[in-house]
């Protein structure tokens, strides 16, 4: 009877005697599952215009990471460095679609997805032959110090953040609604064929829509970097991204921002009221089940699409 109280009855008590910290602890949350959001932003535009689930995504975000502040260290100004990162990012991306998708054209999901697993130890091999394997500090001018409102503790650092990802969110419905390349974007990712037969250079597509991909990777490498060091456990963060993937559904931007936030809250409330109770560490796996938990009930996700298939 008292385990059933102090797993089902006593954290919501603690969440009532304390509304100020729980709201300090839903915000932290909040702000962490932006940062994931960031990672399977790239995981969805990949999908979304490919059907190309690219494990690789978290090798991108080192990989842009350790450009940058490799740049950094041998004098490049940042304002520089960041765009010559992108040129770089984009060259990675015509090296794939040339390399990789292109051989690759047709063949079955699961061929693709094994080509992104050997993608990953490739440019996380190259990453550690051009810039070396020791933590790196990354410093792109963020400040990172901490203050009180209303007698929650908030840190800059992670507002910043939580501003770049709501603009860069903006920034990518604008361009697949609005213009011409990203309206070419969602056909593509509509139907491969009915694409091609309407004059749609399937080719191009992909270029483009992994060069995004690596733009995005940059901006999550630099928060991620900037937050805990440039690393190579950094590509890791992938991983986490998965449960954020299931809840939001892997065609959808807007879900790939939702399922972040969700994960982050649901992490940062389990670690805070049942963690003890479990004697800790439950942020590590508390995502996987959630995910497990959506799988067995809503395998599309919360934004994602039923596939019919008639036989």
């Amino acid at each position: 009877m008292d385990l059933l109280y102090a797993f089902f009855v006593q954290p919501f008590v603690e969440m009532a005697d304390s509304p100020v910290f729980l709201a300090e602890v839903v915000i932290g949350g909040l702000l962490t599952g932006v940062m994931y959001s960031l990672v399977a932003l790239g995981f969805v535009l990949i999908f979304k215009a490919s059907g190309v689930f690219n494990f690789a995504q978290g090798a991108m975000v080192l990989f842009a990471a350790l450009t940058l502040v490799g740049l950094m260290e041998r004098g490049v100004p940042v304002l520089i460095a960041i765009p010559v990162t992108i040129a770089v990012m984009v060259g990675l991306a015509f090296l794939i679609e040339r390399l990789m998708l292109r051989p690759l054209v047709n063949q079955e999901p699961i061929i693709l997805f094994m080509a992104t697993i050997g993608l990953n130890f490739v440019l996380e091999g190259v990453g550690q032959i051009a810039w070396g394997s020791d933590v790196k500090v990354l410093n792109v001018g963020i400040p990172d110090q901490s203050f009180e409102r209303g007698g929650i503790l908030l840190n800059q650092f992670d507002l910043y953040a939580a501003v770049i990802a709501a603009i860069l969110v903006a920034v990518l419905a604008v361009f697949f609604q609005k213009t011409p390349i990203g309206r070419a974007l969602r056909a593509v990712a509509d139907d491969h064929q009915a694409a091609l037969s309407v004059g749609i250079p399937l080719k191009t597509i992909w270029v483009i829509v992994w060069s995004v991909a690596g733009a995005v990777a940059l901006v999550a490498g630099v928060m991620w970097g900037s937050k805990s060091g440039v690393q190579f456990s950094l590509s890791l963060i992938a991983l986490k991204a998965l449960p954020v993937l299931i809840l939001g559904g892997f065609t959808s931007v807007p879900g790939a921002i939702v399922g972040g936030l969700i994960i982050g809250v649901g992490e940062k409330i389990a670690e805070i009221y049942w963690g003890p109770l479990f004697g800790g560490a439950i942020e590590n796996w508390f995502a996987y089940m959630l995910a497990l938990g959506f799988l067995l009930f809503r395998p599309q996700g919360l934004f994602g699409e039923i596939i019919i298939e008639r036989v």
